[in-house]
């Protein structure tokens, strides 16, 4: 039996491709067609979904030499439908981010262990608010004033605050206020033994790095809608969260998969440094082809290392 027939006798997998600049509204009422197509498909389970941002990375995980048995569905709906209407018992989600930990490099597959949105502040005014999980002090990262005894400034502080979530194993309209959200745990422990996973070091024969990329389990990751390109809040958001990959994305995946009950993991390959100042100039132009590729080398890996009884 073929790599590709003992695959596909245990794992299909649903690829859901998230086209956030052509984004449609999807609607809550579905014909019964539609509805039996998905019961009956959900009676072929079980499945893993892979969540991927857009077609360039897609196209890597298909145009992929592996001989793991991929079937396609381009859902037109976002990741909270998907679970609630299929049968999926993890979420894969996959792609590139940009680098906060000095530790790691460009081409290097990060796998964190939790997810936070750092984009949901309070500002200092609001005492009602949490100040339990750091804050922003905007006067610290005043430059060039002389001859001034306070740095203080109207922006003041700001206080990052946690998601509220509603889990469908809870209480009914019963709230949780969640800043880490964690990864599942039986996924968490599989990146380990790909570690020593062989990665892509060239874009072509021209460019390399002179390193070799490497895979690795980080504590955390964070996510926001801001697209971090700032030396001095990459700093510190590593210094007060000891955050490595950072994007706009993750988090809400996280958040989504952690309200359904859902396994789910994030593997993200660093492009660049977040901000700039690492000696691979214009890195994120250069080697962003190559850290999706090793992403998609990393989760080919991963899914082949899935056993049934996780499913």
């Amino acid at each position: 039996m073929t790599t590709r027939m003992a695959v596909a006798h245990w794992l299909v997998l649903f690829v859901t491709v998230f086209m956030v600049s052509n984004a449609r509204d999807a609607n809550g009422t579905l014909p019964a067609a539609t509805l039996k197509a998905i019961a009956k498909a959900n009676g072929n389970g079980p499945y893993i979904g892979i969540v991927i941002l857009n077609l360039y990375e897609v196209n890597l995980l298909l145009n992929s030499s592996s001989d793991s048995a991929v079937e396609i569905i381009d859902f037109t709906c976002n990741n909270y439908l998907i679970l609630v209407m299929t049968g999926l018992s993890g979420v894969i989600h996959y792609g590139i981010a940009g680098n906060a930990n000095p530790a790691l490099h460009v081409g290097d597959v990060a796998i964190p262990q939790y997810w936070a949105h750092t984009g949901l502040w309070n500002w200092q005014i609001w005492a009602r608010s949490t100040r339990k999980l750091g804050h922003l002090r905007f006067a610290n990262y005043t430059i060039n004033v002389t001859a001034c005894a306070s740095h203080d400034n109207l922006l003041n502080n700001i206080w990052y605050q946690p998601e509220e979530v509603f889990p469908v194993t809870g209480t009914p309209e019963g709230r949780q206020h969640q800043f880490w959200v964690p990864v599942g745990s039986a996924y968490f422990a599989m990146p380990k033994k790909l570690e020593g996973l062989k990665l892509k070091t060239c874009v072509n024969v021209t460019t390399c790095l002179n390193y070799t990329p490497s895979v690795s389990t980080v504590k955390r990751g964070v996510s926001a809608g801001v697209y971090l390109d700032n030396v001095a809040y990459r700093s510190f958001i590593y210094g007060k969260f000891n955050a490595s990959p950072v994007d706009m994305e993750s988090t809400s995946v996280a958040l989504i998969c952690y309200q359904q009950n859902t396994s789910f993991i994030a593997i993200r390959a660093l492009s660049d440094l977040a901000g700039g100042g690492s000696t691979e100039l214009n890195e994120a132009d250069t080697f962003s082809y190559l850290a999706a590729d090793n992403a998609v080398t990393v989760v080919v890996e991963f899914i082949k290392q899935l056993s049934s009884s996780m499913l």
